[in-house]
């Protein structure tokens, strides 16, 4: 995790490092964990730009772990990007009952973007936010389910090692009374 500290020393960012000042932003615990795990799919599956940014935002209004929600953003990535775009174009076009074309390719330039998306965005972007939600939802629920059995696990090991110590504990002496030991 990146020290607050360092940020701070930062020109310029004093301007805006009350924002940063919430502990949940920097400390790996349950929630602030889960959270992260939600805006970081949900940001990386919509065709946008600047998802590192909303993400980041995000993380900040709902008190998320900052470096997880922007890193798991990077989930959609250069080689990614199109197969999952692709994907949630052909789950919205599901949704809206189209038909989806087999051939779209996806190309990263503004010829592209204002001849083509006009085409494909109501499906685009329904099949986006349904994934987007889906996987949030799923990296939520997984969080917390993973969280609570390795919490599970860590108390009955805890317990198994007491139960351990108790059995095999060497006696102890106590001090003579009347002149006899007792162990």
């Amino acid at each position: 995790m990146p020290d607050p500290k360092k940020l701070y020393a930062i020109k310029g960012f004093s301007r805006i490092a009350h924002w940063f000042q919430d502990a949940n932003l920097w400390h790996l615990n349950r929630n602030s964990v889960a959270k992260a795990f939600f805006i970081g799919p949900f940001w990386s599956a919509m065709p946008m730009p600047w998802q590192m940014l909303t993400s980041a935002i995000s993380a900040m209004l709902f008190k998320a772990n900052l470096p997880l929600s922007v890193a798991l953003v990077w989930i959609s990535n250069p080689i990614t990007m199109a197969p999952i775009w692709y994907f949630n174009y052909r789950i919205g076009g599901l949704l809206l009952g189209e038909s989806t074309k087999d051939n779209v390719q996806f190309e990263m330039s503004w010829h592209w973007i204002s001849h083509s998306f006009v085409a494909i965005w109501q499906p685009l972007l329904l099949g986006s936010l349904v994934v987007g939600l889906a996987l949030g939802s799923m990296g939520y629920l997984l969080i917390h389910i993973l969280w609570r059995v390795q919490v599970n696990l860590s108390w009955r090991r805890r317990l198994h090692n007491r139960q351990f110590k108790k059995r095999f504990k060497k006696p102890t002496i106590q001090p003579k009374q009347d002149g006899i030991h007792k162990p």
